[in-house]
């Protein structure tokens, strides 16, 4: 078994190679003095923090932190109740509008956002949700609640109907066969949701860069791409923002990994 296996294992270390690389590269410069012009590629041999006091005192990456995690978490749990309400009646009922509504959704998976960014700017305008965790939400929500419906979809396909059918004999209505019955059969697909659609929300600059207007609210991309000016950068501090920046998703990814693998698996099989 080990002998036929090792070959997986030699491919698999130039591809954990390419992905560690940049995260090798970027710790190796928050970690660096500004005036030390060593490679990159070389750990420095002492322990400099000032990139990170920058990062914090004046690129405000803790108000990013904070302001992308409300974002994230509303995004998220909306995305998760809704594409599951949403996706329920079209995976169970076959029917011409239903075929025709998921097509339209995989229509509006295929829209970049910069292409109505006009629209969406007088839009918010409008209602006054311009610099507000409302109006970041539901933007996130509007675009990236499509592919939560697809694969809520897909999933509830897979389950079988004698589920809903004993539910209905129990006296059980709809709202209660969903949350009772169907709902927790989705704990795979839901991480697998969860962790795309987080992701995503997280590292988001397009609607932050255009929408987030106020310094009263920020996020983990705007207090970054602070670091970055035409005349002068502080490559260093930017560094230290994204180090602070990505360890949430990375302490999350960890706690849910297994989860997601499996979600992804039982998604692509079933």
């Amino acid at each position: 078994m080990r002998k036929k296996s090792w070959w997986r294992y030699l491919v698999s270390l130039p591809i954990l190679f390419v992905y560690l690389t940049p995260f090798y590269i970027l710790l190796t410069v928050a970690l660096k003095h500004p005036h030390d012009a060593s490679s990159r590629w070389v750990m420095p041999g002492y322990l400099y923090l000032g990139s990170f006091e920058t990062a914090i005192n004046s690129g405000r990456i803790i108000q990013g932190i904070q302001d992308s995690f409300i974002v994230t978490m509303f995004t998220v749990t909306l995305i998760v109740i809704i594409g599951a309400m949403a996706a329920y009646p079209l995976a169970r009922r076959i029917s011409s509008l239903n075929k025709f509504v998921r097509i339209l959704i995989m229509g509006v998976m295929m829209i970049p956002p910069l292409s109505i960014i006009v629209p969406l700017y007088r839009t918010m305008l409008f209602f006054d949700a311009m610099s507000t965790y409302h109006g970041v939400i539901l933007l996130q929500l509007t675009y990236q609640l499509p592919l939560a419906i697809f694969i809520f979809t897909s999933f509830i396909r897979s389950l079988t109907p004698a589920l809903d059918e004993a539910a209905a004999i129990d006296g059980c209505g709809l709202l209660r066969t969903f949350f009772s019955i169907i709902f927790p059969q989705l704990r795979p697909v839901i991480v697998t949701v969860v962790i795309l659609t987080g992701v995503t929300a997280w590292n988001d600059y397009q609607f932050s860069l255009y929408f987030l207007q106020s310094p009263q609210i920020s996020s983990v991309t705007l207090a970054v791409s602070r670091f970055f000016a035409q005349v002068n950068s502080n490559i260093g501090a930017a560094a230290a923002s994204a180090v602070l920046g990505v360890l949430p998703l990375v302490v999350l990814f960890l706690f849910l990994q297994k989860y997601f693998i499996k979600g992804m698996v039982d998604s692509a099989v079933k």
